[in-house]
């Protein structure tokens, strides 16, 4: 104690430590749960930009288009740290530049060791100019650039050149503007910008290599050196005319176009492949440039480096290398190589190539040979869906069994052949038995050996994501693992922003017949479209894969009965009203089928009515809604429909008088809303519930000055959106619940065309403290378990949301009807804690979706959240209550009912021993 007396200052320090003991043991609060039943696996998103870093021989610089600067191990491929910057068009990178070994520019200030920097240049209209630490990815320094036209913004292009950036404003038909700053500090260099002519420069056909302005006009390039003292029109000419804008060489003034590579500061022409692109790296020999270039062999696979000397254009051997590329990865782009001598001056050479290929797929090859490949098209997935696996092969034999069963119509042949079959299968099993255990048995099966079996429970299912790219992936949903890879090079996205579309034909519940699903998208050049089917088990393309149709396509959705081989057609509309069904087979099923499409700039809603008569499809149009307004202002931002998959297992909602209060659940209801400007309160969002057989309008509410982003959920009876309202600038969300009344229509079949009630409407508005960046329901087999939303926020958490909080009749003050039927009072402000975030600290950067999907428990979700990253869990909204918990001790209970049994049998001999003795009294 005189110790601690005289060392005041360690006491206190002693007890910050155990404070801090404390607190880290807190953190460990349910660590055992962590990544069992979840994943999560990071992304970059599609590279713009990359270059080693010359400071550290384990460290990639990389900038993409989903707006992130990230450092990548050159070993591993992982991730060794991520910015995530702002959303576009505000975050999109205009430049990235990472130092190398000779033209570094050391900045002073902060530590003595510190680092050369890497700049970024995001956004245009303001600019910001950014340091970022290499080693730690820490931000060091910033300013920002507001331009002076506002207009000419985007147009703007950035290069660096001994420590200072340059900023090339060109103002087409006239001349360019050029000013240079000091990168660190942003104050210029000089006190004027200099203004180059140049009136020949056009819009779309120009572009900056280093300190070369280049345009292709026609049959030449005309280029002029913008640091030169007297800036002087460099002509080439080409051989074919130019059809766009000319492709800079990274680390030369150099341009590529139609296949051919030109310098600006000689007179002589590479001619190179024409899927090649082309990188000048300047420390593969000491004083010597060497130009690079790939071509792919589709045939082969195979990705082949050539490597000329600049000078005299010479091959030069040394670094050239032939490497596998599979038909997997698309077009090959070049972003940096490194390469160093491993034996003598001129001895032999290592090389690091670092390519991004047209999917989204980053790949390292070193001498040759891939080193590690990242597939960040996940980073932008459009689609997504849960398929059942396939049954393993004892529970397809029982299937077999039961089928041939049903099939047997003669009740004295069905019970000799059941025990025939009977026999057989056992006399089977027995020798499959003998042959397993002396290594002589039947190989299994790929599905067995990747564990692609059905689980007892429905929780292990085939993850099937379709991205922006046109990549489709088969992810385990238990573990994350890719099982198979499709490359749709041709397949985009359809009109205004609407996705691709994954349609599921058939699941794998019919067995024997596999699963087979239909991705739905738009030719690349043509625009028509383009369908692919396929088996989501196995990846595998069925009826030759890739089709394209001779049509554009406006609508699509699967019919509702199935053909003998149980697979759903898909009814088709084209652009001129016409419907189609693949296959033809099942057209016959696509008769009284009832359509709609949107039109979102004119807000127009119409409806179709398809008929099958003499063989062939005809569309009737049956109504038009026009949701523009008065003013012709308004503008569809959002359409959601109920999940087809859903199952209503309640009809109806108990009161507190013990009467029941029906559902209005109507199959065809559509949620529809427009947003536009207004005179008087500046923006309108308008909401409406449409039915889309008979077009008439069940329900319509408006909010004033509220402005997107706008997230909608429809399900059952209700309907819950968030948005932005500008007036009080906050997130709000509004619940609306429709019910007909204490007396149900129909009971068995609902019809929009006998013209049903209009319903009971009970609508609330709710305050959340976070913006909301997607939402969806949570969906079971059965849909006995409570409804619960998810909202994505733009923090990057998942947050469980329990429907009693949102539900429109809680009530502004506590009656009792309304605590008997267990609602909770009214408070605008809906609760956050931390227990409703589903991925705890598993942050999600830039959600953008989420996807839902049943399991074979009914108590348990299956969640799909996206972004820049992809995370994987299951939530169960009613607990687990047909599941054992975890921590479910089977071994006392084992003692317990060991323990009744015996005790049991014990009494029962005391008891007939008693009967005896009192027998013979």
């Amino acid at each position: 104690m005189d110790y601690f007396k005289s060392v005041p200052h360690l006491k206190s320090k002693l007890w910050l430590l155990l404070l801090v003991a404390i607190l880290h043991s807190t953190c460990g609060l349910y660590e055992d749960q962590i990544g069992k039943f979840d994943w999560r696996q990071h992304y970059v998103g599609k590279v713009k930009f990359g270059g080693f870093d010359f400071s550290s021989l384990d460290r990639i610089i990389v900038a993409t288009e989903s707006n992130a600067l990230a450092a990548i191990s050159a070993k591993s491929g992982e991730i060794l740290w991520r910015q995530v910057l702002e959303k576009s068009p505000r975050g999109d990178i205009k430049l990235l530049y990472v130092p190398n070994q000779g033209n570094g520019v050391q900045f002073s200030g902060g530590r003595s060791n510190r680092a050369f920097d890497v700049i970024t240049v995001t956004g245009a209209s303001p600019a910001l100019i950014r340091g970022w630490n290499p080693n730690t990815g820490s931000l060091e320094w910033e300013w920002s650039l507001l331009p002076a036209s506002p207009e000419r913004a985007e147009n703007a292009l950035w290069f660096v050149r001994d420590g200072n950036l340059y900023h090339v404003v060109p103002v087409w038909g006239s001349h360019i503007e050029l000013t240079e700053y000091f990168v660190a500090s942003g104050q210029q260099t000089k006190p004027s910008t200099s203004r180059i002519s140049a009136a020949w420069i056009k819009d779309e056909k120009c572009t900056l290599a280093e300190s070369f302005f280049v345009c292709a006009i026609d049959q030449q390039i005309l280029a002029v050196d913008l640091l030169a003292e007297n800036p002087q029109i460099i002509a080439k000419p080409l051989e074919t005319v130019a059809s766009g804008s000319p492709n800079a060489v990274v680390g030369e003034a150099a341009v590529v176009q139609d296949g051919r590579m030109y310098s600006l500061t000689s007179d002589y022409k590479i001619a190179i492949g024409a899927e090649g692109s082309v990188l000048v790296d300047e420390n593969i020999l000491e004083g010597e440039k060497i130009l690079l270039y790939t071509s792919v062999d589709r045939e082969r696979n195979s990705l082949k480096l050539t490597a000329n000397k600049l000078s005299d254009l010479s091959n030069f051997g040394a670094i050239e290398f032939q490497a596998d590329y599979a038909e997997t990865f698309g077009t090959p782009c070049l972003l940096a190589v490194r390469c160093k001598v491993t034996t003598g001056s001129q001895g032999t050479f290592a090389c690091r190539v670092l390519i991004s290929s047209q999917d989204g797929a980053l790949t390292l090859i070193q001498q040759g040979k891939i080193k590690w490949t990242r597939e960040e098209a996940l980073a932008d997935v459009e689609t997504a869906d849960f398929l059942d696996l396939t049954l393993s092969d004892a529970e397809g034999a029982i299937e077999e069994e039961l089928n041939n069963k049903n099939e047997d119509s003669d009740l004295e042949w069905d019970v000799f052949g059941a025990l025939q079959r009977r026999i057989t299968s056992q006399i089977s099993h027995v020798k499959n038995l003998v042959l397993h255990v002396l290594g002589l048995g039947p190989a299994p099966s790929k599905a067995q050996k990747a564990g692609l079996v059905r689980d007892d429970f429905g929780l292990h299912k085939m993850l099937v994501v379709v991205t922006s790219s046109g990549k489709v992936f088969g992810i385990d949903n238990n573990s994350g693992k890719q099982h198979w890879i499709r490359y749709l090079p041709e397949m985009i996205g359809f009109a205004n922003g609407q996705s691709i579309k994954l349609l599921v034909q058939r699941t794998s519940r019919f067995y024997p017949l596999s699963a087979q699903c239909l991705i739905l998208g738009r030719h690349r050049d043509t625009k028509n479209g383009l369908i692919y089917q396929f088996n989501p088990i196995t990846g595998q393309p069925v009826n030759g894969g890739v089709v394209q149709l001779p049509y554009k396509i406006l609508q699509a959705s699967l019919l509702h009965e199935t053909g003998p081989d149980f697979l759903r057609g898909v009814l088709l509309l084209d652009e001129n009203n016409e419907a189609h069904v693949l296959p033809e087979s099942l057209a016959k099923y696509a008769n009284n089928f009832y359509m709609f499409s949107a039109d979102r700039e004119t807000a127009t809603v119409k409806g179709y009515l398809v008929e099958y008569r003499n063989g062939k499809l005809s569309t009737v149009p049956t109504w038009t809604v026009n949701l523009s307004g008065a003013g012709k202002t308004q503008q569809i931002v959002a359409i959601e429909g109920k999940n087809p998959i859903e199952h209503v297992h309640s009809q109806g909602r108990v009161l507190a008088d013990r009467s029941v209060l029906y559902k209005y659940i109507n199959p065809n209801l559509v949620a529809v809303a427009t947003h536009g400007p207004d005179n008087i309160h500046k923006y309108i969002l308008n909401v409406y519930l449409l039915d889309v057989v008979s077009g008439s309008i069940v329900f319509s509410m408006s909010h004033k000055r509220i402005r997107p982003p706008l997230q909608m959920v429809h399900s059952e009876n209700w309907l819950v959106y968030s948005y932005y309202n500008d007036k009080v600038r906050r997130t709000e969300v509004t619940s609306v619940e429709l019910y007909e009344g204490k007396t149900q229509t129909n009971s068995t079949v609902w019809s929009s065309l006998d013209a049903p009630p209009m319903p009971l409407v009970e609508r609330q508005s709710y305050v959340l403290p976070v913006a909301v960046a997607t939402m969806q329901e949570t969906i079971t087999e059965k849909g006995i378990t409570n409804k619960h939303i998810l909202f994505g926020l733009t923090t990057g958490a998942v947050v469980e949301m329990s429907w009693a909080l949102l539900d429109p009749r809680r009530p502004v003050t506590s009656p009792e009807k309304a605590r008997e039927e267990g609602i909770i009072p009214y408070m605008p402000e809906l609760p956050m804690p931390h227990e409703i975030i589903i991925n705890y600290n598993q942050t999600i950067a830039n959600i953008k979706g989420i996807h839902t999907a049943p399991s074979g428990l009914e108590s348990t979700c299956l969640v799909f959240v996206h972004g820049l990253d992809i995370f994987v869990t299951r939530v169960a909204p009613s607990k687990t209550f047909d599941l054992l918990k975890e921590d479910f001790d089977y071994f006392l209970i084992t003692v317990v009912l060991i323990l009744l049994t015996s005790t049991s049998y014990v009494v029962k001999i005391f008891a007939s021993k008693k009967v005896i003795k009192q027998a013979w009294k």
